[in-house]
């Protein structure tokens, strides 16, 4: 008999104080690959990784089976690549790729147990007398410990320190790698300007993809402990030996720091901080609250304070524990970031940064984005530098995202209260589909809770939003979508406008676009169901075309490529998701509707919504 995988019980709780700790200890469970033969940082290791990534983990996730079920095995091992190309350190990848590895980082215990814990703490009852006082007292007192911790002195990822100043800055020998071929070339994805006019070809489409941002705000600037620290995990292109290209979208903490150092004219510090303990990468993407600190979120996550240092050439304060620290001040003489590209000039201290594959599974297209001075590279001794390939699902993100998911639970529903439960499927890329559970009580309260949640912070830019009722269990996907095909289409779709995740590339405008929502509460039995047509498309209105000729019985008709393999929901869903912008691709007919989710074209032009430019696909590799 052998024993594929093993299922684990948490009952001890130990958080890691760097990445080579955690390596170690993955290394002595067996869930760590180590490959010695020489990679190049260009594609090989994406290659590697992506066969990895939908292997089975070595150890299964109990608590993911409730809420994931058929992934929570899934993930393969941790892969350490311990000689890379033209670079002096090893690379590490996949770390936090599968539910035990996420649920390793976060403390050895499942996301429920955490979210559990942030329950308690949203729904304080207020005290009836002095005893109760007391003791909320006790539960409350050790997050006064969880505060960030100002150390002077060096910190371990300042063990070894290179600036620019005196040459000893080359960032070419980092293992900055390139995930996808086009990656980088912007004339490859119909753009009139080639990599070199671009200023990117040095860097050969190499990006960092997993690192936490430092910045603050410029009116903190001569506050030694701003509250305004944030820490954003964003993509950065290699330019060449010291520049580098800081990619960021309009709504992030980052790019609104970085529009407060312009209007006072200087350029902003910036630290790119690498490894550290194994919670910052998990707070660095968590949706917060307002005001609430990421570093207060990693602290409370491993039960005490992140300890900081003073960074060398940038006035900020940096995790003491990282791999490696790059310092730098990233320039704001461009124009505005994060509009429609050629609204404004280029502009010095800019860069036309991209293509770059994405979480999407499509490119992201080229745009101005401003150029980082790197002054300094710190790291510990023998460093190992993290990366993660960025692409279709399942990549690291994907659990990342779902970690979000089940411990923020507890605040979403601070936020909306109807919520019972609520689910993002793989096929939605996070943003672009929602499945929500709740207990209908009154007409439209489906409808509220819609409204309410595309006015919930980071969940403001879901396009697709499917409510169900209490009996519909909300983590089935073919459950839910059973429930959609029997909605009478008459009365339960609500279809607005507002703002959408910047890389939907099916939005009419950059970052706004439809949105729809569709009660399924009160689904009907004895339906007709939803119909799945694969369109040879030729011209723009093909898509449109095939839903207006069809003559069959089904209440939803949904259209899509025909590349796609139409008996795979999962693959259906994650194209049509993608390419469907509900301001424009929605055909009201008697006793049907039609939903046009094929890939868009000029002539696809309908309701006065454009079609921009339409990406190129990366490929699937979607665990089912």
């Amino acid at each position: 008999m052998s024993i594929t995988a093993i299922h684990r019980v948490y009952h001890s709780y130990m958080t890691f104080k760097c990445l080579q700790s955690f390596l170690d200890h993955l290394d002595s469970i067996g869930e760590l690959k180590r490959i010695s033969e020489p990679v190049s940082p260009l594609l090989e290791i994406t290659g590697f990784t992506q066969e990895e990534a939908v292997k089975s983990s070595p150890t299964l996730s109990s608590d993911a089976a409730i809420f994931d079920s058929g992934r929570e095995g899934i993930g393969g091992q941790a892969l350490l690549f311990e000689n890379v190309e033209g670079c002096d350190f090893p690379l590490a990848i996949n770390v936090f790729g599968s539910y035990f590895r996420m649920e390793q980082a976060l403390g050895q215990r499942g996301f429920s147990e955490i979210a559990d814990e942030i329950g308690e703490l949203t729904k304080p009852v207020p005290p009836s007398g002095i005893r109760e006082m007391l003791s909320m007292a006790k539960k409350f007192s050790p997050l006064i410990k969880l505060k960030p911790k100002r150390k002077r002195g060096r910190g371990s990822c300042q063990q070894n320190i290179k600036r620019t100043a005196n040459g000893e800055v080359d960032l070419r020998r980092l293992p900055l790698i390139k995930c996808w071929p086009l990656d980088g070339n912007p004339e490859a994805v119909g753009y009139n300007i080639t990599k070199e006019e671009s200023g990117t070809a040095v860097g050969e489409g190499r990006y960092i993809t997993f690192a936490g941002m430092h910045t603050i705000h410029a009116d903190d600037r001569f506050n030694d402990k701003p509250p305004s620290h944030n820490i954003g995990m964003y993509r950065a292109q290699l330019i060449d030996d010291t520049h580098l290209a800081m990619h960021w979208h309009i709504h992030h903490d980052g790019a609104a720091h970085w529009r407060s150092w312009k209007e006072i004219g200087e350029p902003m510090p910036i630290a790119i901080c690498f490894g550290g303990e194994t919670v910052l990468p998990y707070a660095a993407t968590s949706p917060l609250p307002p005001g609430i600190s990421e570093l207060l979120m990693a602290g409370y996550l491993q039960k005490k304070g992140i300890d900081l240092v003073k960074g060398v050439t940038v006035p900020l304060w940096v995790p003491a524990n990282s791999e490696f620290v790059i310092e730098g001040f990233v320039s704001t003489q461009c124009g505005n970031i994060g509009w429609e590209p050629g609204d404004e000039p280029l502009g010095e201290g800019a860069v036309f940064e991209g293509p770059f594959g994405d979480h999407t599974g499509y490119y992201s297209m080229p745009d101005r984005y401003p150029i980082v001075d790197v002054t300094a590279v710190t790291h510990r001794n023998n460093a190992v530098f993290p990366a993660t390939v960025v692409g279709p699902p399942p990549q690291e993100d994907y659990y990342l995202g779902k970690a979000t998911e089940r411990i923020m639970l507890p605040l979403l529903k601070v936020i909306v209260p109807d919520i019972i439960d609520y689910h993002l499927p793989q096929f939605g890329a996070f943003h672009n589909c929602a499945f929500i559970k709740i207990k209908p009580e009154y007409e439209e309260h489906a409808r509220k809770v819609m409204h309410a949640i595309w006015g919930a912070g980071q969940m403001a830019w879901t396009k697709l939003i499917v409510v169900v009722g209490e009996e519909v269990d909300v983590h089935d996907e073919h459950a839910v979508l059973q429930a959609v095909s029997g909605i009478d289409i008459a009365n339960d779709i609500e279809l607005t406008r507002g703002p959408l995740d910047i890389l939907d590339h099916a939005a009419s405008k950059l970052g706004a676009g439809g949105k729809m929502g569709i009660d399924a509460t009160r689904s009907a039995p004895n339906i007709d169901g939803i119909a799945i047509i694969g369109v040879n498309k030729q011209n723009g209105g093909d898509g449109a075309a095939a839903i207006e000729q069809y003559n069959e019985t089904a209440s939803i008709v949904i259209t899509v490529d025909d590349s796609i393999d139409c008996s795979d929901m999962s693959e259906v869903f994650f194209h049509f998701c993608a390419s469907f912008d509900p301001s424009r691709d929605v055909h009201h007919h008697d006793g049907y509707i039609g939903l046009d989710g094929t890939s868009k074209m000029e002539g696809d032009e309908r309701n006065g919504r454009a079609v921009r430019p339409w990406p190129p696909f990366l490929g699937l590799n979607l665990s089912k």
